[in-house]
């Protein structure tokens, strides 16, 4: 299995992550996205999205975005709940993800961490929606261990991979405690350095 995959990259991280914890051999290929290294007629040809992450499977199938991907990766596995109501809870954490933290949380980022932009120059709806989300991982947190019962499920590797990085966007994890005690237990569950 290839992954393509930029390791400035949270999406990318989730498949590095999955794969890992699930001993799937895998060969990494650095493509760095401010390069345009995603964008060029080889890459288009897997991905016309030009997007990353993308994992060309043994048999040559590609297949892109970074939850569809893990989703795959962990089919049958402990990240995925056997339950069905707990694996529709884990797919609605997913599909949040996507939509309502890591368009706020991650783009924030980007644009302090990469493009050198100052915290107080964000657009202020960027900094409210993100700290929206933050909070409604803090209260999703309030009764158990993890986003999806007491163990670790794609869900918290999806929420994992840009929370963790928020204060690079300058969010304070320090107002949300019980998320910032939960990135440390996913880190420990997924061996997350």
């Amino acid at each position: 299995m290839r992954v393509y995959g930029d390791s400035i990259s949270g999406n990318c991280l989730k498949v590095k992550w999955v794969a890992e914890h699930l001993g799937r051999a895998y060969s990494w290929i650095e493509t760095d996205i401010l390069k345009g290294e995603s964008r060029t007629p080889e890459f288009l040809a897997m991905n016309p999205a030009g997007q990353v992450p993308l994992v060309v499977l043994e048999d040559g199938r590609p297949l892109a975005q970074s939850n569809a991907i893990i989703l795959h990766l962990a089919e049958g596995s402990d990240l995925i709940p056997a339950d069905a109501y707990d694996r529709a809870r884990m797919l609605e954490w997913m599909f949040w993800e996507q939509y309502s933290h890591e368009p706020y949380v991650a783009v924030a980022r980007f644009h302090v961490r990469y493009m050198g932009k100052a915290v107080a120059d964000l657009e202020p709806r960027l900094v409210e929606r993100g700290n929206a989300a933050l909070q409604r991982l803090e209260d999703g947190l309030a009764g158990s261990a993890f986003l999806v019962g007491e163990t670790a499920t794609l869900a918290d590797v999806a929420l994992v991979a840009y929370t963790r990085m928020a204060h690079e966007g300058g969010f304070d994890l320090g107002r949300y405690p019980r998320t910032a005690a939960w990135v440390k237990r996913v880190e420990a569950a997924l061996k997350i350095a």
